[in-house]
């Protein structure tokens, strides 16, 4: 007695067809399991992601200069040089005490994201490098936990120096550069600068006129 079904069986597990259908089940499993630990891991990481950005706000506006949450705070500002940039207000029993916001500039090897805050009369609070791809051991000298250099922005103003010393000491500014390392100190030190022009041009809508004298 002839046996059919097995060679029918293993001709079809062979098949094109057969194959196509296990490749497309195995895919929507696939699918089914990264859109599952998408939703369970989305929570986690967009509350540290929150825990992140309060710490960073944290180092440039001091927790005892506001009594408001600085997220919940956060407005837009759309400039015509900048484009529409985030601002975190910081206000204490309701008047203004300071901004935060984030510029981005390019150095040596590419974006440097820099953050600041900045008080009602246009001084700066604070300082810090979020993000950078500078060069370890010359250019990285920017971040606050390798070296104290960006702290001496703080108190800061447009006219403290005045516009001929946002610049590096090689090209007749008063901040300090890296020794091998220009670029990177110099892209910070000009995207700052871009900061008090960016508050300069819309402190009039940040801190109401009572406020700022």
């Amino acid at each position: 007695m002839t046996d059919t079904p097995a060679p029918r069986a293993a001709g079809l597990r062979n098949s094109p067809l057969w194959q196509g259908l296990l490749l497309g089940l195995f895919a929507l499993v696939t699918a089914l399991i990264l859109s599952a630990s998408n939703d369970l891991t989305r929570g986690p990481i967009a509350d540290r992601a929150a825990e992140d950005l309060l710490a960073s706000l944290a180092q440039v506006i001091p927790a005892d200069l506001h009594d408001n949450d600085l997220v919940a705070g956060m407005r837009t500002v759309t400039d015509t040089e900048e484009g529409t940039v985030p601002v975190y207000v910081a206000t204490e029993n309701g008047a203004v005490t300071g901004v935060a916001f984030v510029l981005t500039g390019y150095g040596y090897s590419g974006a440097i994201r820099v953050l600041m805050g900045i008080a009602p009369d246009g001084r700066l609070l604070g300082v810090r490098v979020l993000s950078h791809t500078e060069t370890p051991g010359l250019g990285d000298k920017i971040e606050i936990a390798k070296n104290d250099w960006v702290t001496d922005f703080t108190g800061r103003s447009l006219t403290d120096p005045t516009p001929d010393g946002w610049k590096v000491k090689k090209d007749g500014g008063v901040f300090d550069q890296f020794s091998g390392a220009t670029i990177t100190p110099r892209a910070v030190v000009g995207t700052v600068h871009r900061g008090l022009s960016l508050f300069g041009r819309h402190r009039a809508t940040l801190i109401p006129p009572t406020e700022a004298q």
